[in-house]
Parts: C-alpha cells; sequence; structure tokens
C-alpha cells in the first residue's frame, strides 16, 4: 500500500504542469482600445502597420513567465518550420492558460498554415470569444472561412476586420478577380 501510494504521488508531480493555476492575462484593455481607435483611423499602410506592432505587442503579453517561454519557444519553432513542434508547445499553453487569447490565435495559426482550416477556425472562435477586437484573428477567421468555402461568413469577418484595421493585406481579396467576397 505504502508503495502504491509513492508511485502514485510519484506520477502527480512528475506530471505536467497542465490545470496549473495561471494567472490571467494582463489586462491591456485600455491601451488596446486607444490603439484600435487610431487603427480605425489610420492614414496609411505605414502608420497601421506601426499601430499592429504595438497591439501583437501586447497581445503577445503572455500571463506569466512560464507561459511566455511557451508562447516564444512555439514562435521559434514555428520560423524555423517546426509546425508541429510549435503545435505542440500551444497545445500545452492553451492546455495551462485557457483564458489567455494569444495562445489559442497562434495555435489556430499553426493549424491554417497545416491545412487543417476547421480546427483553425475553432481556435480563431476561442480566440474572439476572449478578445473580440483581435484584428489578427478577426482576419484569420475571414481566411478560414474561405478555406471552408463559406463565403458569406469569410465577408462579415474581414468586414469586421477592415472596420478596425482599413489597410490590412487582405482587404485585396475583397477586390481580387474570381473571388466572392
Amino acid at each position: 500500500m505504502i508503495r502504491a501510494t509513492a508511485m502514485v504521488l510519484g506520477l502527480i508531480l512528475a506530471a505536467p504542469a497542465w490545470g496549473r493555476d495561471c494567472p490571467p492575462p494582463p489586462d491591456h484593455a485600455g491601451e488596446i482600445s486607444a490603439l484600435l481607435d487610431r487603427l480605425a483611423r489610420a492614414g496609411d499602410p505605414v502608420q497601421a502597420q506601426r499601430l499592429m506592432n504595438a497591439l501583437w505587442a501586447l497581445w503577445f503579453d503572455a500571463p506569466d513567465a512560464r507561459a511566455q517561454d511557451l508562447l516564444d519557444r512555439a514562435m521559434e519553432r514555428r520560423a524555423a518550420g517546426q509546425g508541429d513542434e510549435a503545435l505542440a508547445l500551444l497545445d500545452q499553453l492553451v492546455e495551462e492558460c485557457p483564458d489567455y487569447a494569444e495562445g489559442w490565435n497562434q495555435r489556430a495559426f499553426i493549424h491554417y498554415l497545416q491545412g487543417a482550416h476547421a480546427a483553425a477556425l475553432a481556435g480563431l472562435d476561442a480566440t474572439l470569444a476572449r478578445e473580440p477586437s483581435h484584428v489578427g484573428a478577426l482576419a484569420g477567421r475571414a481566411l478560414a472561412l474561405m478555406a471552408l468555402g463559406r463565403d458569406a461568413e469569410a465577408r462579415r469577418a474581414l468586414d469586421a476586420a477592415l472596420a478596425r484595421n482599413p489597410w490590412l493585406p487582405e482587404r485585396g481579396l475583397i477586390e481580387a478577380p474570381g473571388t466572392d467576397i
């Protein structure tokens, strides 16, 4: 009995940190709102890109050092073309910190890159449930919906993204010959 208890205790202590008490994501709502207001009125693509970079910096601010490490390592793996390894790290991040929108968003992006458009859409919806004005997730949602042949929904998602950033590269999809959105 003592040996069995020791084995179970050892397994628990050796288990990954899933289900840990991840702190809430940093509250950047005021800064994000102000940047989005400026972004919607950006006069040119250069100004819009600067504002988007500032938004990305806020969205990439993880809840704690462990979450930041998982996100940073996932982004390094993605940049190195190691999508499966990046996805595994993002799966862990989402499991440990389910309220952190950017974990969901980056995982959705990996799914999209791998052609798993339904999984990408689910992740983007999870992102938007946590961060409704996430311009990147709105644009990504439009692309995933287009890939799934759901053009009317894609158009609505793209319109919502363009209302926040009229300079998104995806705006060309509206004017592109042969597109229905």
